[in-house]
């Protein structure tokens, strides 16, 4: 366990969030992409939809409706979609 000062830590975010607002620094940021179609990403993992659904926490129809262009996924799922999409290993542990 690492020896974090977690108080300084979020007075220092503070600190760098205030010089910001006085146009002193530039924050970082981070563009995330799209995840690939969950048709692509569920194909590349080898499961069924039904399968997918339940490790993505969904129901077989959402997971139908996504693919077939019917829905798209919201945030929760895009942040899980790019999970699976770049750390398969995740979804296949947890199988």
């Amino acid at each position: 366990m690492s020896n974090r000062n977690i108080g300084q830590e979020i007075l220092n975010r503070i600190k760098e969030i205030k010089r910001f607002k006085k146009g002193e620094i530039k924050l970082k940021a981070h563009t995330l992409n799209e995840p690939s179609p969950t048709k692509t990403i569920r194909k590349r993992l080898n499961l069924s939809q039904t399968t997918f659904a339940g490790l993505m926490g969904v129901s077989p129809r959402t997971i139908q409706d996504w693919e077939q262009g019917r829905r798209r996924p919201q945030c929760p799922a895009k942040s899980l979609l790019r999970i699976a999409e770049q750390h398969p290993e995740v979804f296949t542990e947890i199988r």
